[in-house]
């Protein structure tokens, strides 16, 4: 479990609420100081304050709209309005808001000693808002953009781990068992694939993406063995488009080998190039971002297909081991034998008795007038009925006589 561990640490996890309690928290402090200084201009002043800040916001959609309409009304809404209002921040919410904060001020009265000061402070903070706004001094910080980004799917690893998944491995993994069946039979003199580990594709993911078009190039403990059949879907319009899985047989230090079906996931070669063009602005610690940000999408997407349930393995390769030459063949052996050791059989093999372990009965009994084979400890549960009635606890005594008696 440690190699699964020491990937929980390097995956993001995402974003929480503390943000959002921290701010409660200071509103909450602030309105108390507030109340115990001046009670008597609490609404007037927060009515004032809310209506500061929705203006701004809704001065600056407005200056956002002149731009939509002008110049982009059909081609990015197609000349509808109401699809540009939300766009630009005009939304219902705020505009309810400014309304209620309006009505508000109106009601409690101006908290300022003179009403032309509280209207001459409104217009000129929410003008200043929207200077400040259009020039990007009150810009979203890189933390909100990523946790906007992370929250609405809108990253490029979110993209490339949905074409992966419907592209790609929806389509083979349900094939997989059979590929491996099939290249089994026509392999029985070598007869790999023994464990049940090694029937999984193990997918790589390196945090660097740089991705080698041959394992054996990066690992000499790694080689090719071959090919599992093909596998042809009609896809897109071709007709019996191939699909292919490679075999490779990874030595350990005793130079055993090991069989199993590994490859590089494909669309981090997309990373590794985006971050090579320098139009792209897409550079190292943004490409280690995204891989990260890959690798967290894709398990969750597969943790929730059924068509590609215990039929894969994600590997998370680090780059801080790149000095050993053996660093890719420890990784795929280390998942190997954790898999055998998570995995247990739960048939027993054939011609195979066990006998129980608290029970003294031979191996084959008649009881009740069955033959009873104990079973081992690792088959599925059952159900165990008894054919004797239930009995009560205690049986009732009749005392009603020596009640009477005693009257």
């Amino acid at each position: 479990m440690q190699c699964l561990q020491d990937q929980d640490a390097l995956i993001p996890r995402p974003r929480g609420t503390l943000p959002r309690v921290c701010a409660a928290v200071l509103a909450a402090v602030s309105i108390g100081v507030i109340v115990l200084l001046s009670p008597e201009r609490l609404f007037g002043w927060v009515a004032m304050v809310i209506l500061t800040l929705t203006l701004g916001p809704l001065l600056h959609g407005l200056c956002l709209l002149a731009e939509e309409v002008l110049y982009h009304s059909n081609t990015r809404y197609r000349g509808v309005l109401s699809h540009m209002l939300p766009a630009c921040g005009l939304g219902g919410k705020t505009l309810l808001t400014a309304g209620l904060a309006g009505l508000l001020l109106y009601l409690a009265g101006h908290p300022l000693p003179h009403k032309g000061q509280c209207g001459k402070l409104l217009v000129l903070a929410s003008v200043l808002y929207a200077l400040f706004k259009s020039l990007g001094v009150l810009g979203p910080s890189e933390v909100e953009v990523s946790d906007i980004c992370e929250r609405r799917k809108m990253n490029v690893a979110h993209g490339l781990a949905w074409s992966f998944y419907l592209g790609y491995l929806r389509l083979v993994l349900p094939h997989l068992e059979d590929s491996i069946t099939k290249f089994h039979a026509t392999h029985q003199a070598n007869s790999p694939f023994r464990s049940r580990g090694s029937r999984k594709l193990l997918i790589l993911i390196p945090l660097n993406a740089n991705i080698s078009h041959k394992l054996e190039d990066e690992d000499d403990n790694i080689h090719f063995y071959d090919n599992l059949p093909n596998n042809e879907i009609n896809r897109a319009g071709v007709r019996g488009r191939v699909y292919k899985h490679s075999v490779y047989r990874v030595l350990d230090g005793d130079g055993k080998a090991h069989e199993c079906v590994v490859e590089y996931a494909t669309p981090l070669l997309t990373l590794y190039s985006m971050s090579q063009e320098s139009s792209a602005g897409f550079g190292e610690p943004e490409r280690r971002q995204q891989v990260l940000l890959f690798y967290r999408t894709l398990q969750d997407i597969l943790d929730h297909s059924l068509e590609c349930r215990n039929r894969y393995t994600l590997i998370l390769l680090k780059d801080e081991h790149e000095d050993d030459p053996h660093v890719l063949s420890k990784a795929i052996l280390r998942h190997l034998q954790q898999q055998e050791k998570e995995e247990f059989c739960l048939t027993p093999p054939p011609h195979q008795e066990t006998e129980h372990p608290l029970s003294s009965t031979p191996s084959s009994l008649p009881i009740n007038n069955y033959w009873h084979h104990p079973d081992p400890m690792s088959r599925e549960p059952t159900l165990m009925f008894s054919l004797e009635r239930p009995l009560p606890l205690k049986e009732p005594v009749e005392n009603t006589d020596d009640y009477q008696g005693r009257q």
